[in-house]
């Protein structure tokens, strides 16, 4: 199946919902809520759908955070460490996910999917302004929170970049502008650690999430642009349609009508 060319139909549930999601995520986050649940409505195992979402979201996070990187948003005193600590807990996070039998993993994904939605989509508004904190203590904060997200996102995924932003926010006390950059770069780490452990075990369709990654980019690229006063607004209503899909293609699928 890995070296298979992807048919028609596949590409027409998967290539819009890449582009929604990857739009979503550049606008408000919870982008993941959309894009994974497209793979598993295509059809893949859940483990290579972790695999090969994970391919098209690391491309299309790069675009982003070099975007912030260049604009100066990102201070690598701050940076550098999370991103280390995001990197090796991503790849931790991702091999306990694939010790999981495959089908328990696929009802864990289905059952955890609205849990992590909820969170999103209820998150709180950030704090404008960073408050004063010892640059040691920020530090290791900021790095314990990398490494909780980062294992997070290896084992699973869907609004790591959100609980990132509120962990820098709430625990590291930073403002939205200054959680921005950092959490792009932590995001990308653990993007790229969880899809080079997912690939190497063979659980990434490489030529689907090229196929992807061209949509994930038109959709950070678009989104990156547009400014959504009330994000929830435009975010809320695609993902409740996109899981409702889900939840009725797994629960036609169990009772063997599917």
């Amino acid at each position: 199946m890995l070296g298979a060319i992807p048919d028609a139909k596949t590409l027409l549930i998967l290539c819009p919902l890449v582009f929604i999601g990857s739009f979503v995520d550049a606008v408000a986050g919870g982008g993941g809520l959309i894009t994974l649940p497209a793979y598993l409505l295509c059809g893949l195992p859940a483990h290579l759908a972790i695999g090969t979402n994970k391919m098209s979201s690391m491309v299309g996070t790069s675009f982003s955070t070099a975007r912030f990187v260049r604009s100066g948003f990102v201070d690598w005193r701050l940076a550098a460490p999370s991103v280390a600590c995001a990197l090796a807990a991503s790849a931790v996070g991702a091999h306990l996910s694939m010790m999981l039998d495959e089908a328990v993993f696929r009802w864990f994904l289905v059952a955890a999917l609205p849990v992590v939605a909820f969170i999103t989509l209820r998150k709180k508004a950030l704090r404008q302004e960073t408050l004063p904190m010892a640059s040691g203590r920020r530090l290791a904060v900021m790095c314990s929170v990398a490494a909780a997200c980062g294992l997070y996102d290896g084992f699973y995924g869907p609004g790591t970049g959100t609980f990132l932003i509120l962990g820098f926010s709430v625990f590291a006390k930073l403002g939205v502008r200054d959680c921005a950059g950092q959490t792009k770069c932590a995001n990308l780490a653990s993007n790229v650690a969880g899809f080079a452990s997912f690939a190497l075990a063979g659980q990434s369709w490489l030529l689907l999430g090229a196929i992807a990654s061209v949509f994930s980019v038109a959709g950070h690229y678009l989104g990156a642009g547009f400014v959504v006063r009330d994000g929830s607004r435009v975010v809320r209503p695609v993902i409740v349609c996109v899981l409702a899909i889900l939840f009725a293609k797994v629960g036609a699928e169990a009772l063997g009508i599917a």
